[in-house]
C-alpha cells in the first residue's frame, strides 16, 4: 500500500511537470491564435500540418470589378456574385512532422503542387519561423506553360494577436506566351501580409507581392476580413488580382485600380 501511494504521488507530481514543459508551439496540432489558417489571402503561411493531418481550401474570385459603374449597377449584380468567378480547390497533407505537401487547382485548368518544410520555428532564441516552399504549375490541366517556383516563408507571431510575413519566392516562366515576346519570362517577388486578431474569433488580413523581372499588370494586392468557427476559417475578401496559386499571384493583376470580390473557406481535418 505504501509503494502504490508513493507511485501515485510520484505521477502526481511528474505529470503537472510534463503538461508545463508543453506548448502550443511544441504540437502542430494545437490551435495558434495568431496564425489560424495556412494563407494569409494567396500567399501561404508557416502554419505547420501535424503528421497525417490534413485540410481543404476552397477560394472564389468574382469577376465582376466593383468599381466598374455606379452603386446601383454593381448593386444590381449582387457585388458581384452574379458575375462568372475563378474557383480554386485545394488539399494539403501532412507527410511528415513539419513537412506537407498538397495540390491546389483553378477553374482555369491550372493545376499546382506544392511542397512546405519548416525548417526554423520560433522561439526564445530564435525571433522568427523559417519555411522552405516549393511549388511547380501547369496551364491546361498539366499540360502546357509549366512554372516552378522556390522561396522562402519568414515569419514572426506577436503573442495570440498577430501575425506578419515576408516571402522572397522565384517564379519560372510566368509568362506563357513565346519567350520570344518577352525579355524576361520569370519573376521575382517578395509577398508581405499580416493577420491581426481583431475580436476572440474575427481576424483583418491584407498582403501585397511587389516584383521584379517579368511582371504584367499590376502587384497583387488583397485584403480581407475572416471569421474562425471551430475548424472552419470563413474569409471575405477584395483584391485586386484572380491569383491564387504562385505564377498567377506573380503575374498580377490585369487593370490598374479594378478590385474584386472573393472569398476563401478552409477546413482542418485534425
Amino acid at each position: 500500500m505504501k509503494r502504490l501511494l508513493t507511485l501515485v504521488v510520484g505521477a502526481a507530481l511528474l505529470v503537472p511537470a510534463a503538461v508545463r514543459g508543453q506548448t502550443p508551439a511544441d504540437d502542430p496540432a494545437a490551435l495558434k491564435l495568431a496564425e489560424p489558417d495556412f494563407n494569409v489571402i494567396g500567399l501561404p503561411t508557416s502554419l505547420r500540418l501535424p503528421k497525417y493531418g490534413s485540410a481543404f481550401r476552397v477560394t472564389h474570385r468574382f469577376t465582376r470589378a466593383l468599381n466598374d459603374g455606379d452603386f446601383g449597377d454593381v448593386a444590381a449584380d449582387l457585388f458581384g456574385l452574379d458575375s462568372g468567378a475563378q474557383i480554386g480547390l485545394e488539399y494539403r497533407f501532412g507527410i511528415a512532422p513539419n513537412t506537407q505537401i498538397g495540390i491546389h487547382r483553378t477553374s482555369n485548368r491550372t493545376i499546382e503542387f506544392f511542397g512546405q518544410y519548416a525548417a526554423i520555428r520560433q522561439s526564445a532564441g530564435r525571433p522568427v519561423d523559417v519555411s522552405a516552399l516549393v511549388t511547380i504549375e501547369g496551364t491546361n490541366n498539366f499540360k502546357d506553360s509549366y512554372s516552378p517556383a522556390i522561396g522562402a516563408i519568414v515569419s514572426r507571431t506577436v503573442g495570440d494577436v498577430a501575425a506578419f510575413y515576408v516571402e522572397p519566392i522565384w517564379v519560372n516562366n510566368t509568362n506563357v506566351l513565346p519567350k520570344q515576346l518577352a525579355d524576361d519570362n520569370n519573376t521575382f517577388m517578395v509577398g508581405v501580409g499580416g493577420r491581426v486578431r481583431v475580436r476572440p474569433t474575427v481576424y483583418i488580413a491584407a498582403e501585397v507581392a511587389p516584383r521584379t523581372g517579368f511582371k504584367p499588370g499590376v502587384n497583387h494586392g488583397s485584403f480581407a476580413i475572416e471569421k474562425r468557427a471551430g475548424g472552419h476559417l470563413f474569409q471575405l475578401n477584395f483584391s485586386n488580382a484572380f491569383g491564387t496559386t504562385m505564377a498567377q499571384i506573380a503575374r498580377g493583376g490585369p487593370v490598374e485600380n479594378d478590385w474584386h470580390l472573393g472569398f476563401n473557406i478552409s477546413r482542418k481535418f485534425y
